[in-house]
């Protein structure tokens, strides 16, 4: 009988969007095939605690994404570092502890996507999926993300970063010449559009500024790119590939966060995307540039804005990209003939596979 893989499953968390990583784990844990693996569910709540929780009641109102929350959960546990038991870590609560062979993370935004469980788990020398501290750090702060995107000749908007101790020195009237109106306002560590605003007017401009410094320190302010939304998905570490393009139509002002999680109809979705032969080649060599360029591993979604003119933009890349039921990575991967359980096998090899090569590396000198 083949040993079956123990996978904790980590979801929740202390971000803005926690409720959508309630979704995303929703669906990963119904996707792990039962003959190959061993589920461990850990939810976090929004204070920042770690629950065991039951596999089969874990979330109330799981179908509803206004509603959604964490059910009642079993007892606490903590990640505890074991240096000499190679891949296991102890989940240590008040009841016996368990042993796991790989996180998954599906946490999405800060305290998740950032690199801060993603140190965690490397300090507890155990496997993980999606990309590693650096990979995980570059891709949530779009302020460092464009910089690099930008040194390496990768397109991408026109963009000024700002921190909330020069929040005075920000004024509508220098935007506006630089970038054009309308344009976006963004705090810099965030995803799932929380937080952002469209500014095209003046008296829009200070409600969009505090409105970002609510959710970062740091926020980001960038010219508007008028051009069709398109998503590629990324898998892999040194060798990754890129599925097919797809194409988001947003029905709202922008791909808001209601537009992508609360109203059904808040976009239409190309899958995949009607471009030709030419423009999917140079959208899938710019998402492998970029994925490599920020250091990412594992998985992440490259967004781009294609011009009327053919011009492309990157805009942003997600490492732990959304696994709801209408959610752009699972779905590429599948009108690219690589189906969700098989996406989820492939993923868990790679951090598998990676774990292996960085536990044969020295870590100290030997005499």
């Amino acid at each position: 009988m083949i040993k079956k893989i123990k996978v904790g499953i980590l979801f929740g968390g202390k971000s803005a969007e926690h409720e959508i990583s309630l979704l995303s784990a929703k669906n990963v844990i119904a996707a792990l095939d039962p003959n190959k693996y061993e589920v461990v569910l850990v939810g976090i709540d929004k204070n920042g605690e770690w629950h065991l929780r039951d596999a089969y009641k874990f979330l109330i109102h799981a179908d509803n994404p206004k509603l959604i929350h964490l059910d009642t959960p079993i007892e606490n546990v903590a990640l505890i570092p074991q240096e000499n038991r190679e891949s296991l870590v102890r989940l240590s609560g008040r009841g016996p502890a368990e042993s796991l062979d790989i996180v998954f993370p599906i946490l999405h935004g800060t305290y998740g996507e950032d690199g801060t469980v993603q140190g965690l788990l490397k300090m507890a020398n155990i496997a993980f999926v999606g990309a590693g501290v650096l990979g995980s750090a570059i891709g949530m702060d779009k302020d460092v993300m464009k910089r690099l995107l930008r040194d390496a000749s990768i397109p991408t908007a026109k963009f000024f970063s700002f921190t909330h101790a020069n929040k005075e020195e920000i004024f509508f009237k220098d935007l506006e010449e630089k970038l054009g109106v309308p344009f976006f306002v963004k705090p810099a560590n965030l995803g799932s559009s929380v937080g952002i605003s469209k500014v095209k007017e003046e008296s829009q401009f200070k409600k969009a500024i505090d409105d970002a410094f609510m959710y970062d320190r740091k926020i980001v302010i960038e010219e508007f790119i008028a051009g069709r939304e398109i998503e590629c998905s990324v898998l892999g570490n040194e060798h990754p590939v890129v599925s097919l393009p797809g194409e988001v139509i947003p029905l709202h002002e922008f791909y808001s966060y209601e537009a992508k999680y609360l109203d059904d109809q808040g976009a239409l979705f190309n899958i995949p995307a009607d471009l030709d032969k030419e423009m999917i080649e140079k959208l899938q060599d710019l998402a492998k540039k970029a994925y490599q360029v920020l250091c990412c591993e594992g998985m992440a979604r490259v967004d781009f804005f294609v011009t009327q003119e053919g011009k492309i933009y990157v805009n942003e890349i997600n490492t732990i990209p959304g696994f709801t039921n209408i959610s752009m990575y699972p779905k590429l991967w599948e009108v690219s003939g690589l189906p969700y359980k098989d996406l989820i096998d492939k993923l868990i090899a790679l951090a598998m596979d990676r774990h292996a090569k960085e536990s044969a590396l020295k870590t100290h000198v030997t005499t």
